[in-house]
């Protein structure tokens, strides 16, 4: 047999063993449940990034009257299936941690400024779902219906106990304000909870407490980097150690073993594993309609982001 012969079987045969050495189909079904996460509780759908900056003035109608981020919202999420939510977190003008999408309230409530310039008293008083409307203003269905709704990280640790809570922080001072805020509910940081940020934020709060986890998009792109280059022979980077993986909802072609060996190898090594949405700006977005769950594999057991708890969730938790 000539050498070439030779060598070109020795290549095929490779690509044989490396195919199956990286098949999903010869892996065992990932461990655990599928943990959908809806994001802010039940929240109207919007678009994600307007020219405005507003969402709430690009709200799409939805058939339901929940205002997102408050404590009926998170509450009914739960009763539609979400076995956690991710919510949003700034500072007040004297350190409380207020549950609120934006910095700025001038987009979804009746008042005016920054959070971070106004007390807890003037937070408390406004009125979250003022600002909504799905017709170029001409009216604005939840308004009235949102007053007093701003509620502190205390009333989401007593309010929704058994669920696990991921809290976005938007900058250092709200670890000050989340670590004090578990603090005076008497809640002790655990596996089951989660903190997201930016990445002074999340170094601010290592400095204060190493409890719960981090979902860190920088973590998971290093370690999804070094998976590319070195998956193909097995090999799981320590830097994927103990990291949440933040997985895009497409692109998966790119990651050795997708789905199930993959996942197998990254349970094996410690990783938790979150798919997202369409993140606009790199911001964190889950799932906006149900066709989108095609995208997600049938036996996915991680942690799922939910936009559209009220639509999307329900249709995947039936």
């Amino acid at each position: 047999m000539r050498p070439s012969r030779i060598a070109l079987l020795l290549v095929a045969a490779a690509a044989v063993a490396l195919s199956l050495w990286n098949a999903s189909w010869t892996a065992s079904k990932p461990p655990g449940v599928l943990r959908v996460v809806a994001h802010r509780g039940i929240a109207q759908p919007e678009e994600l990034s307007p020219a405005d900056g507003c969402g709430a003035r690009h709200m799409r109608v939805s058939g339901h009257n929940f205002i997102e981020n408050t404590i009926f919202s998170m509450q009914n999420a739960v009763r539609f299936g979400a076995g956690a939510l991710m919510l949003d977190v700034h500072t007040s003008a004297d350190g409380r941690a207020m549950i609120f999408r934006d910095s700025d309230l001038g987009c979804r409530t009746d008042g005016n400024g920054r959070i971070a310039d106004r007390p807890f008293a003037y937070l408390r008083g406004l009125d979250v779902g003022y600002g909504y409307t799905a017709d170029g203003g001409r009216t604005f269905p939840l308004r009235g219906r949102g007053v007093g709704g701003m509620p502190v990280v205390e009333e989401v640790l007593r309010g929704v106990p058994d669920r696990i809570l991921i809290f976005s922080l938007s900058e250092p001072r709200d670890a000050d304000a989340l670590v004090a805020a578990f603090a005076r509910a008497g809640v002790a940081i655990a596996d089951t909870h989660g903190f997201a940020g930016p990445p002074e934020a999340l170094a601010r709060l290592r400095q204060l407490t190493q409890a719960g986890w981090l979902l860190d998009t920088r973590a998971s792109d290093a370690c999804l980097s070094g998976y590319r280059a070195w998956g193909w022979i097995g090999q799981v980077p320590d830097s994927c150690r103990g990291t949440t993986l933040i997985l895009p909802r497409r692109g998966e072609w790119t990651m050795w073993g997708w789905p199930y060996r993959f996942f197998a190898r990254m349970s094996g090594g410690g990783a938790r594993l979150f798919i997202a949405g369409d993140s606009p700006g790199g911001r964190l977005a889950g799932l906006t309609e149900a066709e989108q769950l095609g995208d997600v594999p049938h036996d996915f057991h991680g942690l799922l982001l939910i936009e559209d708890m009220h639509a999307v969730g329900r249709a995947l938790v039936r």
